[in-house]
């Protein structure tokens, strides 16, 4: 639906939200998001927040590059990288 994100990316992103959807026997928006940032904070470092609904609205500020919002059946996923402060920032 909307990105700003580098293709390969984009398509790990389909891929982990689809692995986390058809592995619930029960919906579960938080656990698709969870399990979408975990993978990617572990891939592509922190800090990434996912948002996972049926209907929401959002206004974010993301880090150049790492923004992808797209739908699965019913299903909408947001997925963007914050920059990280140290405490000397």
């Amino acid at each position: 639906m909307a990105a700003e994100m580098p293709q390969f990316m984009q398509a790990h992103a389909f891929r982990c939200a689809r692995k986390a959807y058809d592995g619930l026997d029960k919906f579960s928006s938080r656990k698709i998001a969870h399990d979408v940032k975990k993978e990617f904070d572990k891939v592509y470092g922190p800090a990434w927040h996912c948002i996972v609904g049926m209907s929401f609205g959002s206004f974010v500020t993301h880090s150049r590059g790492c923004f992808v919002y797209f739908s699965m059946e019913k299903v909408i996923v947001m997925l963007f990288k914050t920059g990280v402060r140290t405490k000397n920032s």
